[in-house]
């Protein structure tokens, strides 16, 4: 098979993380892989890995981005993919304004993948119109059938997002090394217990609820307690940024949380937290964040809705935390501290294998039948 993979850019984040993994899998099995994007830091990985990329600005939510269709479609049947697969709204549109002219006969199969619950619109709707369409998650398979309902159930597969378990395996701890290093950029943080949140530095994450669990705890005597909060940032949030920090200061607690920025060893840095927390304001689609922890055994709070609600009720049903409830976080922060947690399940349901293989799968499929 030739497929080519179309997204906005490939800097961080699940679909980023999706895309690379599903391109490995092509190129293990022996087919031929692209990806299409803006580019980012992920793509030496991705070439370094068989596939190869293409620079297409498809990711600019601007009607000048439509002038690429034409040009698209030239280098579509110019490619002669078998499989396109779009996994976000602006590359989707464009994508699919190229495809639908280029003539059933000779057209690569039109797959879409759901990684996000969108607002509700007709620009969200494009990622229902594929051949086949994947959600990520129980989740985001109703989240297409409440909202669009011009959807056959038929054309959705759930495939769940997976992990590597020698990626993130269960009682891992990081080499002296690693320490070393890691101390030595956060001194502050030595002897303490972390507790984690990791993700891009949006309103959506809850930040906030960390800052405050921090305050709460060490109002009741957790000294040895710091947070961590893991992940990049745009020049789009620096007034969000801006209000942590103020908030973070109003509560007296500029010394106990510490801003990593980006980073590419999140094995290590749950390794050594004491917990993790995934307290999006918004139901996600699904909770990378909440299975790379669980699956090592790390004990990861989260609200019990959406992907992340799945997840926890499967791995660590002890988990899940009401709504927006800073009293239950409190109160099941300090049970993790004090060592009362119930057991973590082994992650045998959300495997990385079980992903690549369902969807290469799905692949074949729409070839072999040759329709949708």
């Amino acid at each position: 098979m030739k497929v080519i993979q179309f997204l906005p850019n490939l800097e961080s984040g699940g679909v980023e993380r999706g895309t690379l993994e599903i391109a490995k899998a092509l190129v293990d099995a022996g087919h031929e892989s692209h990806v299409v994007s803006n580019g980012g830091r992920l793509v030496a990985q991705l070439e370094r890995e068989g596939s190869e990329h293409h620079a297409w600005p498809l990711h600019r939510k601007s009607p000048l981005t439509l002038l690429q269709i034409t040009r698209l479609r030239a280098w579509l049947r110019s490619m002669r993919p078998d499989i396109v697969h779009v996994r976000s709204r602006m590359p989707a549109w464009i994508v699919w304004l190229a495809w639908r002219k280029m003539g059933r006969a000779h057209r690569p199969k039109f797959l879409t993948t759901l990684h996000g619950l969108h607002s509700v619109s007709t620009y969200s709707s494009i990622m229902g119109r594929g051949e086949r369409v994947i959600a990520v998650s129980n989740t985001a398979k109703q989240y297409l059938l409440d909202n669009y309902r011009n959807i056959d159930s038929d054309r959705i597969q759930v495939i769940h997002r997976g992990t590597n378990p020698t990626a993130f395996p269960r009682g891992y701890q990081p080499n002296s090394t690693w320490l070393q290093r890691w101390f030595n950029d956060y001194p502050q943080l030595a002897d303490k217990r972390l507790i984690c949140l990791p993700g891009r530095l949006t309103r959506l994450k809850g930040h906030d609820y960390l800052i405050r669990l921090i305050q709460q705890l060490k109002a009741r005597g957790y000294d040895d307690i710091s947070g961590v909060i893991v992940g990049g940032a745009d020049g789009s949030h620096e007034g969000y940024i801006q209000g942590l920090h103020t908030q973070i200061e109003r509560l007296g607690v500029g010394n106990d949380i510490v801003f990593t920025g980006y980073r590419d060893d999140m094995r290590d840095i749950y390794a050594i937290s004491s917990m993790v927390l995934a307290v999006s304001n918004k139901p996600e689609s699904f909770g990378r964040t909440v299975l790379e922890p669980l699956s090592m055994g790390i004990p990861t709070l989260g609200f019990d809705i959406g992907g992340v609600g799945e997840v926890l009720a499967t791995l660590y049903p002890d988990g899940r935390l009401p709504m927006q409830d800073d009293a239950a976080l409190l109160q099941k922060a300090t049970r993790i501290l004090d060592g009362e947690t119930q057991e973590i399940k082994e992650n045998t349901s959300f495997s990385l294998d079980n992903m690549c293989q369902q969807t290469l799968g799905l692949y074949t499929e729409l070839l072999v039948d040759g329709s949708p």
